[in-house]
């Protein structure tokens, strides 16, 4: 790296945006392109909240009045399918001009809401509960401001587009803006009831509430006008979100335990999976994370799609086809491109397409390419789905291509990178922020650098098709040379990472060749690739689960000492629930399973603290006895791979591998989590045939049952 300050355009890539610390909880709802965060009141105040469409805040304020007052906050939640926003809160003083001060209290508010196609249905509900009639002055202020995500998340402008006049019609309010780009943008908001008074940036209502009655008013938001809101229209659209809503969520087998805390963990993981998940013409693809990430992100679907592969390979399947759709084929230093490398991000919105950012379509990742070849040897495998592969069999060729040829940069034998130009990404795996890669002394590593995990992808890569051209009955010689590869890149990790006087892997060797002798959880993924050797992997277990490492929520991305250590850093100290999952599957390749049994139970706790939801990632704190984790300021919430967590932590403690081609699920020394003795797999589907899997506690032993529908799947437990 160098020691010049970054363009403002390279500020989102270092890692040096500034996202809006918001003081209260946020609230997500998302369908498709579109998504909401709001705080518990329904209320969007311009910080980093707002409604989104492919990347442009096209809502920056909406607030519910009663006069001049917000009303008091009673309650608000997420509904378990993950489709309505419910606020419930309560009058203060209701003061009238010339008229009684209705008390506080006796007016209930209930604000519910739901996106569907583009457009922000909501239903605000009134009742009076007093013995007099209320008048109620009901206010919602508004704004757009149109700012594309890289300005929310702090990025400045020299030059913005063009805001119009809001356009007034009697009940609805239209906003746009003409960007740069030279598209017109637009957000109109539409009120079931006429307001007795409507301006640019505020619409003001006067309601005559009798004793012990209601009154409801609809609204719709969305990006062009539409018919009149109704409760017809609410009821109807929202009836589609719902069974929208379900049939994602029935893709798959379905998991069940006797724990009810634990199977609502479950529930509400498949359940963010499913809001996450949008429909491509490839197939299903789940977005990142809101509110940051609500995008097609390489790296984070390929994790996603192996956390639940054993579960669900459809994920897997449309994020294959995805990303070979979008594989690059030519050269760009800003893009970070060159052919056969899979891309990292894209991004829809005005910087992007002016080029102001880079990440339009940007392939600024070392991992993804590797991963994308490994994940599809491993969907493979899982599947016997043997056409997919041949379709995707020249991407293949190309991806592997790219990790034999610009993978390695300074021909020294191992995976690289350095980034194009200044705009990009400074790091480019999956700690991407500036200072995560250093040497124990904390300076930072100079380019091309070569992390550990990512020669373990490239391992796992070389293998998988190494085994899918044999599985073709072609390329045999090939196969031959990627097996070569693979234990070169084996030989090459083991002889130039491990630290003998840390019984550790380093986190990464720089361009001048010198090790950067840091203990970071990286290592835990070359347990997860399966490239250690046992002994060495023992040693690996042992930190990893050590104190340094594990502070009773699950794996810090840095132990406990080492330079740039700081638990309330994105990167280097905290917990991130996918990589904990990462390394607890690595962990059950080498037969540890009461460890990871532990780091399921404390990831599991740490939903509890969240609401059965796991963050993209919290403070790396020490557990101190009755405090919950602490929440890392600006973690999306809900994070696919977070969410995706749970089942690669199942999956670990169960040591369960299904193999389609040859028909057989092996269960090797099962164990459930704490506090689970009954464990239930229902209609886990393997080639043609649905298997039924039943995993029980009988004192130390953990038995397993099994029912195959058409009998053609074997289940085998070694030693049973």
């Amino acid at each position: 790296m160098d020691d010049l300050a970054p363009s403002p355009e390279a500020q989102v890539a270092l890692g040096e945006t500034s996202e809006p610390r918001v003081p209260h909880r946020l609230y997500a709802l998302k369908d498709g392109d579109t998504y909401l965060v709001a705080d518990a009141f329904g209320d969007l105040m311009g910080l980093g909240d707002g409604l989104f469409h492919n990347d442009t805040r096209i809502l920056s304020r909406f607030q519910l009045l009663l006069g001049t007052r917000k009303p008091s906050l009673l309650s608000a939640a997420i509904a378990r399918d993950n489709v309505f926003f419910t606020s419930h809160s309560a009058n203060q003083h209701l003061p009238f001009p010339g008229g009684p001060v209705a008390p506080p209290g006796v007016l209930h508010i209930e604000r519910q809401r739901f996106l569907w196609e583009g457009r922000l249905f909501e239903r605000v509900g009134m009742v009076n509960y007093s013995r007099d009639e209320v008048i109620i002055p009901l206010v919602f202020e508004f704004d757009a401001d149109f700012s594309d995500m890289f300005e929310v998340r702090g990025l400045t402008r020299p030059r913005r587009g063009v805001k119009h006049p809001a356009e007034l019609n009697g009940r609805s309010v239209a906003m746009s803006y003409t960007g740069l780009d030279g598209v017109e943008r637009a957000c109109v908001i539409s009120f079931s009831d006429p307001p007795f008074r409507l301006s640019e940036h505020r619409a003001e209502f006067m309601y005559p509430l009798a004793p012990e009655s209601q009154l409801e008013l609809y609204l719709e938001i969305g990006m062009s006008s539409g018919p009149t809101p109704t409760r017809e229209r609410f009821r109807s659209h929202a009836a589609r979100a719902r069974f929208s809503m379900r049939a994602r969520r029935r893709h798959g087998a379905r998991v069940r335990s006797s724990g009810r805390l634990f199977s609502e963990w479950i529930e509400k993981s498949k359940a963010d999976l499913a809001l996450l998940t949008t429909e491509m013409a490839s197939g299903p693809y789940p977005y990142a994370g809101i509110p940051w990430f609500s995008t097609t992100f390489g790296r984070d679907a390929i994790i996603t799609a192996y956390q639940i592969l054993w579960l669900d390979p459809s994920l897997a399947k449309g994020v294959l086809s995805f990303l070979a759709a979008n594989q690059a084929t030519e050269m760009s230093a800003f893009r970070d491109s060159a052919p056969g490398k899979i891309m990292h991000e894209a991004r829809f919105g005005e910087m992007a397409a002016l080029g102001e950012v880079p990440f339009a379509r940007y392939y600024g990742g070392v991992d993804t390419t590797p991963l994308f070849v490994a994940l599809a040897g491993a969907y493979a495998e899982r599947t016997g789905d043997m056409e997919l592969i041949e379709a995707l069999w020249p991407h293949l060729l190309a991806a592997v291509g790219w990790i034999e040829t610009y993978g390695d940069t300074d021909g020294d034998g191992l995976i690289d990178y350095a980034r194009g130009a200044a705009s990009g990404l400074s790091n480019q795996g999956w700690k991407d922020s500036q200072d995560s890669v250093f040497h124990a002394d904390g300076r930072f590593a100079t380019g091309p650098i070569a992390l550990v995990e990512v020669q373990g992808y490239a391992f796992a890569a070389y293998r998988a098709m190494a085994s899918l051209a044999e599985r073709r009955g072609q390329d045999v010689e090939a196969a031959a040379v990627w097996r070569a590869k693979a234990e070169r890149i084996r030989e090459a990790v083991e002889r130039r990472f491990w630290m003998e006087d840390l019984g550790f892997y380093a986190i990464a060797v720089d361009g001048n060749g010198e090790l950067c002798r840091v203990r970071a959880s990286n290592p835990g993924h070359l347990l997860f690739s399966k490239l250690v050797a046992p002994q060495r992997a023992r040693k690996v277990a042992e930190q990893l689960l050590s104190r340094d490492f594990a502070p009773g929520w699950g794996v810090r991305t840095l132990a406990l000492g080492e330079a740039r250590y700081n638990p309330m850093s994105y990167h280097n100290g905290s917990v991130w629930p996918h990589d904990t999952a990462m390394c607890a599957l690595g962990l059950s390749h080498y037969g540890e399973r009461k460890g990871v049994v532990a780091l399921t139970a404390a990831l599991f706790e740490t939903a509890d603290s969240f609401e059965m939801r796991l963050p993209e990632l919290f403070c790396g704190f020490t557990r101190c006895p009755g405090e919950p984790p602490v929440a890392y300021p600006v973690a999306c919430l809900p994070q696919a791979w977070a969410a995706g967590s749970v089942f690669m932590m199942l999956q670990a403690c169960l040591g369960i591998t299904v193999d389609a081609t040859e028909g057989v699920i092996t269960v090797v020394d099962p164990h459930l989590p704490i506090g689970i003795d009954r464990l239930w797999i229902d209609a886990l589907r393997v080639g043609d045939d649905v298997i039924d899997l039943a995993f029980e506690r009988h004192g130390d032993e953990i038995r397993v049952a099994s029912h195959s529908r058409q009998r053609t799947v074997v289940v085998k437990v070694p030693g049973r």
